[in-house]
């Protein structure tokens, strides 16, 4: 296990340098000045000189990059001497920190968070921006993945055991349209039929955070009903095909000889379903949930934005609209990270439910 754990880190690790070098290139390459961004275009050559200099962008693109490689790495070599050097061990930039060893008498070994930079038009950190949009993304899509899959297992379930019935007719009408719509474009409907048209008798909004200003402007407070459509949207595509996996599992493993023995020996319909069919039908069900998840953290872009949801996907957005690189770049580090960790998770669950899987 810890074998298998330490390979699946390590070829994580391969995956994100990856993902890093292929950002750091795509927003290196573009026309934008971050410089001029930040200062107005009415800005002086002497004021850009500056910026650029303090943002390291007077250096040649290799040097650029591996300054950002330096302030990704958690162990990164800073200079402790000369406040004017960019890998300067700045209390303002690196924190918390802890210098590990010397190297010479003016560089260090430093162990530290990784620093994301800082955002061109608020100046804030953008780890501490993501930190706050974080928890909606994870709360929008932890909600999203357990409608889906409370939904789509019990319903999978039942249109197995009623094959052919109207029931699953019906379920697996509704499935192919689940799969077959777009976030964006089921978002914009949902809104639109469930806050327009019937607004009145649902009570939903068309657009909301969890957190609201109350009328007065005196307060804010807890608005748990604005996930209720942004949710839904977003567990609509998983649903669809947690009730196609699960039905077609649970069609192949009610033909083994095994159901047909417990059936054989007096077992009750619902305790072979309970004790020797379920579990054998939730393994592939299981990845598909987690693959999903992950999905779904990276995936929300659309639905955020069309509900106005405080997360990930509005920052990534209005990063992008302000051509604020930093955020945009410290957005898709962050997701990609996520996905590495909740792939390692989801093998790592799928050997435990399955014996038969061995993980080394």
């Amino acid at each position: 296990m810890v074998r298998y754990i330490t390979k699946r880190l390590f070829y994580g690790v391969l995956v994100l340098f990856g993902v890093i070098t292929i950002v750091f290139i795509l927003f290196n390459v573009l026309p934008a000045d971050p410089a001029r961004m930040m200062l107005g275009q009415r800005a002086d050559s002497a004021s850009v000189e500056a910026i650029n200099r303090d943002l390291g962008r007077d250096k040649p693109l290799p040097v650029q990059y591996l300054n950002y490689l330096n302030d990704l790495s958690p162990i990164s070599v800073h200079n402790v001497a000369d406040k004017n050097s960019f890998f300067y061990l700045d209390n303002t930039k690196y924190q918390p920190y802890k210098r590990l060893f010397n190297i010479s008498s003016d560089k260090a070994i430093v162990l530290k968070s990784p620093y994301l930079r800082r955002s061109y038009q608020s100046k804030a950190k953008v780890s501490e921006i993501l930190m706050q949009a974080f928890p909606l993304t994870a709360l929008l899509a932890v909600v999203s993945i357990l409608f889906a899959a409370i939904v789509g297992i019990i319903t999978g379930i039942i249109c197995a055991i009623k094959k052919d019935s109207w029931f699953d007719r019906l379920a697996m009408f509704f499935s192919v349209i689940g799969m077959s719509v777009p976030s964006f474009f089921a978002a914009i409907l949902i809104a639109w039929l469930f806050a327009f048209v019937l607004g009145e008798f649902t009570g939903l909004n068309m657009i909301g955070s969890l957190y609201t200003i109350d009328d007065f402007g005196e307060g804010i407070r807890l608005d748990l009903k604005n996930i209720i459509l942004p949710a839904f949207t977003l567990g609509i595509r998983p649903l669809a095909v947690i009730i196609e996996l699960t039905r077609s599992s649970m069609l192949e493993v009610l033909s083994q000889d095994y159901i047909r023995t417990a059936k054989a020996k007096g077992l009750s319909f619902f305790m072979v379903i309970k004790r020797h069919a379920l579990k054998n039908v939730m393994n592939p069900v299981v990845t598909a949930i987690s693959g999903w998840f992950a999905s779904l953290m990276a995936g929300a872009v659309f639905v955020e934005y069309v509900f106005d949801w405080k997360g990930m996907g509005m920052v990534m957005v209005d990063g992008l609209n302000k051509y604020d690189f930093p955020v945009v770049m410290g957005s898709l580090l962050f997701i990609a990270v996520i996905l590495v960790i909740i792939n390692i998770l989801t093998d790592i669950t799928y050997g435990l439910l399955d014996p038969r899987v061995r993980l080394n």
